[in-house]
């Protein structure tokens, strides 16, 4: 199904995400989402950052501001709209399902949101796009899509290729960063993953970190990895530094 997207861009100033960053009211088809907004520099690379399956949250902010600090602008998209935060499994599970099972949409959202980052100013020809676990599923498939985008990288993110998909037309490099001991997405869908890219000639680096399981970089969490996370956070921003200028 062709999605014909009607977008409309409305800036806020909020005042929970910090003095540096805006949300960003936009619409999608008549739907409203919010996603956050910082930048140093109108000429400052952009990230294009997609959140877990819990939607754009305090964690997301935070991982924005942080790259913000390093002289990055940062679009943190939102995929399920504005006010969805899903705090309940049945929840998460039913708005990245319902995701999972129209590609064309998640491509159209993703999008969306880069074309919101472009309305405000970001530099769209010189990004990156990166997520977290759910994320990281939605970042591959704008991969899969050609996306005209340096690069891709996945924090603990969903690998598997759907049916009918491949790499073919990907763009940019990729950088996958997992947990070894991610019960969730295994190093047999690692392995499959990596034998994908290399059948069609994708560039890609791929790093696992013993003792990680699914979602090692989640801050507070019983999951969190201090050292994975310390590891995949260094290569990630080296690199930003090799594919962004």
């Amino acid at each position: 199904m062709k999605y014909i997207l009607a977008v409309i861009f409305i800036v806020i100033v909020s005042t929970a995400a910090g003095a540096d960053g805006t949300a960003v009211t936009y619409e999608v088809d008549g739907k409203p989402f919010e996603g956050y907004f910082i930048s140093p520099s109108p000429k400052a690379p952009l990230i294009l950052l997609i959140h877990d399956w819990d939607g754009l949250t305090d964690y997301e902010v935070k991982r924005a501001n942080m790259l913000a600090d390093m002289g990055y602008s940062v679009f943190a998209a939102d995929l399920f709209g504005a006010g969805v935060r899903p705090t309940e499994v049945t929840d998460k599970r039913q708005h990245t399902g319902e995701l999972y099972k129209d590609r064309n949409k998640m491509r159209s959202l993703i999008q969306s949101a880069l074309d919101t980052a472009k309305s405000k100013g970001a530099n769209v020809n010189n990004a990156v796009a990166m997520g977290y676990c759910f994320g990281g599923a939605a970042v591959l498939e704008f991969a899969r899509s050609g996306a005209d985008l340096k690069g891709f990288v996945t924090f603990h993110g969903g690998l598997s290729t759907p049916e009918g998909q491949d790499y073919s037309i990907t763009k940019g490099n990729l950088l996958i960063l997992h947990g070894t001991a991610d019960a969730n997405i295994t190093m047999d869908k690692f392995a499959k993953l990596a034998g994908a890219l290399e059948e069609k000639g994708i560039s890609h680096e791929m790093i696992t970190y013993s003792g990680a399981p699914h979602a090692f970089t989640v801050f507070g969490s019983s999951r969190y990895r201090e050292d994975a996370d310390k590891k995949s956070w260094k290569r990630f921003t080296e690199f930003l530094n090799e594919n962004l200028h």
